[in-house]
C-alpha cells in the first residue's frame, strides 16, 4: 500500500517545478509516498524524479496519453490509485489539476480538497487549511473519510530536496482500450517566448488596465521583466481588455506565483490579484493613487514617470 500518490506534471521535456511541492505535503502526512506521471517519452523525466524520497517513480506512458486529455487522465489516476490501495491522490493547484483531479474524485468516489495551505492533527485526526473569499478568509476543513484528493498551494509548501537514495521507476499497466473517447484533441496554440514561466520566476512584473493597450503594456512591462531577466503578468482587466494573453492572468482566477521580487504596474490591487501575489517575498506597486489597496502591502509612484527610467538604468547597467 502506498499512502500518497502524488500527481508531478511537466511540459513534455522536463518536470513543472511547482509541482514537486506537492511531495513536501505528501511528507508532511506520513507514511510511503509515490510519484506519478502521465504521457509519453517519459524516460529523461521519470529518471529525474528518483531522488525525492519516494517509494517508487510510477510512470504511465503510452501514445493514448500523448495529449492531457482530462477524461483519460483521470482514469488512469483513479486506476492507479485503487491498484496501490492509495488513501490519498495528491497535486498541485494548477489549471491542469483543476482540470483532471475532480473528476479522478469522481471516478474514485471520494471528496476532494482543493489549495490546502496547511494541515492540522488534532486528536488523531487531520484537517487542512485553505483560502476562501478569494484569500481574505482561511476555512479550517475535516473530511469524514480516511481517502481523498488534494491539491496543494504550491507556495504554502518548500520545495522538497532531492538527495535521497534512488527509487525505482514501475511501469504502470493500463487497459488501453477502455480509455474514455469522450474527448478529441483538435490542436495546441503554445506561445514559444524565451521568458521564464510565470509560477516559477524568481521576478515578475504585472500590468494592469491603466496601461491602455498592448504596445504600451510591451513596452513598460515587458521592457521591465526583460532587463530584469522576468516574467510577465498581468490583471485580469488587462487580460480582458486584450493587452496580455490569458496564461498571463495572476490572481484568483489566474496563477498563483510567490517570487522574490514582485513589481506591480498601473495594478490597484483587487482582492482577487492579491489572492495571487500576496506570498512574494517583496512586493513593489508603482501606482499614483495613493489609496490603491495595493499600498497596504507596497509602496508609491507613477508608472508612466518610474517604468521608463528603471528601464533606462537596467540599460545603461
Amino acid at each position: 500500500m502506498v499512502e500518497t500518490l502524488v500527481l508531478i506534471e511537466h511540459d513534455r521535456h522536463c518536470v513543472k517545478r511547482p509541482s514537486l511541492h506537492g511531495i513536501t505535503l505528501a511528507r508532511q502526512l506520513g507514511g510511503e509516498y509515490a510519484l506519478l506521471v502521465l504521457g509519453q517519452g517519459l524516460d529523461e523525466i521519470a529518471a529525474s524524479l528518483v531522488s525525492y524520497g519516494a517509494s517508487a517513480v510510477v510512470v504511465a506512458d503510452d501514445p493514448a496519453l500523448t495529449e492531457p486529455l482530462a477524461d483519460r487522465y483521470a482514469t488512469v489516476i483513479a486506476e492507479a490509485a485503487r491498484k496501490r490501495d492509495s488513501r490519498t491522490v495528491l497535486g498541485t493547484s494548477s489549471t491542469f489539476s483543476k482540470d483532471v483531479l475532480p473528476r479522478a474524485a469522481a471516478l474514485l468516489d471520494v471528496p476532494m480538497v482543493t489549495d490546502v495551505l496547511a494541515i492540522e492533527e488534532k486528536n488523531g485526526s487531520t484537517s487542512y487549511r485553505r483560502p476562501v473569499n478569494a484569500g481574505s478568509m482561511l476555512a479550517t476543513v475535516k473530511l469524514e473519510t480516511d481517502r481523498r484528493v488534494l491539491t496543494a498551494r504550491a507556495t504554502a509548501f518548500e520545495a522538497p530536496a532531492a538527495d535521497a537514495a534512488a527509487c525505482p521507476i514501475e511501469r504502470f499497466e493500463f487497459d488501453v482500450a477502455s480509455l474514455p473517447n469522450g474527448m478529441e484533441f483538435i490542436s495546441r496554440d503554445q506561445r514559444i517566448s524565451g521568458r521564464p514561466d510565470l509560477t516559477e520566476a524568481a521576478v515578475v512584473v504585472c500590468g494592469g488596465r491603466p496601461l491602455k493597450d498592448k504596445e504600451t503594456f510591451e513596452r513598460l512591462v515587458g521592457g521591465l521583466a526583460d532587463g530584469l531577466g522576468g516574467a510577465v503578468g498581468a490583471t485580469r482587466a488587462a487580460v480582458d481588455a486584450g493587452m496580455a494573453p490569458n496564461d498571463y492572468q495572476v490572481g484568483q482566477t489566474g496563477k498563483v506565483i510567490a517570487p522574490q521580487l514582485y513589481i506591480g504596474i498601473g495594478i490597484s490591487g483587487a482582492i482577487q490579484h492579491l489572492a495571487g501575489i500576496k506570498d512574494s517575498r517583496v512586493i513593489v506597486a508603482i501606482n499614483k493613487d495613493p489609496d490603491a489597496p495595493i499600498f497596504q502591502v507596497a509602496t508609491i509612484g507613477d508608472l508612466h514617470q518610474i517604468v521608463p527610467q528603471f528601464i533606462d538604468a537596467l540599460r545603461r547597467g
